[in-house]
C-alpha cells in the first residue's frame, strides 16, 4: 500500500523538508550529439565507499532525464561558497548554461567546473524509479577535493557554512 500526501499538506511538507540543509551541485554530462548538458542539483549523496557509488535524483518529467540516463558518464561538481551565481545560472532556463564558469572535459567528456569545492567523475551505474523522480547512481572513477567550503542550500536560500563547532 502506498501512502500519499494530501494536496493541502504538500506545501507544508516541502517547507519541513527544506529544514534539512544540503550541498549544491551542478551535474553535467555530454548528450548523444556531444553537447554539454548540466543542471543544478541538491539531491546528491554518497551511497557506498566499496564500490564507490554516489546518487542524485531528477524529476521523472524533466526534459534532461533521457540525456542523463543515456550518458555513459556524468560529473558531480560540488559548488564552493563563491559559486552562487553559477548555481542560479544553471537552475535557470538560460540557453547557454556553460557560458558561465570555466569548464574542462572530464571522463566521458562530462564537463568539470574549475573552482568547485570537490568533483566526482562517474560512470553511469544505474537508474531507478522512485515516485515522481528517478534515482541516478554513478560509480566514482575519479575525484578531486579542493579543500574549499561548500555552498549550502536550506529553507529555500543559499547559505554559507559559517562556524565549525
Amino acid at each position: 500500500m502506498t501512502a500519499s500526501v494530501h494536496p493541502d499538506e504538500l506545501k507544508r511538507m516541502r517547507t519541513a523538508l527544506g529544514r534539512f540543509a544540503t550541498g549544491v551541485t551542478i551535474v553535467t554530462c555530454r548528450d548523444a550529439d556531444g553537447q554539454s548538458r548540466g543542471l543544478t542539483v541538491n539531491s546528491f549523496t554518497s551511497v557506498s565507499l566499496d564500490p564507490p557509488l554516489v546518487l542524485w535524483s531528477l524529476r521523472s518529467n524533466s526534459a534532461s532525464l533521457g540525456v542523463f540516463e543515456n550518458a555513459s558518464h556524468f560529473a558531480v561538481n560540488v559548488l564552493s561558497e563563491d559559486q552562487v551565481e553559477v548555481s542560479r545560472h544553471f537552475a535557470s532556463q538560460m540557453p547557454d548554461k556553460f557560458s558561465m564558469g570555466h569548464w574542462v572535459d572530464g571522463l566521458g567528456g562530462a564537463p568539470v567546473l574549475a573552482g568547485a569545492a570537490a568533483v566526482f567523475e562517474c560512470e553511469t551505474h544505474k537508474s531507478l524509479e522512485a515516485g515522481d523522480h528517478r534515482l541516478l547512481l554513478g560509480r566514482v572513477c575519479a575525484f578531486r577535493d579542493h579543500g574549499l567550503a561548500a555552498l549550502v542550500f536550506q529553507g529555500g536560500h543559499y547559505r554559507l557554512l559559517g562556524e565549525v563547532l
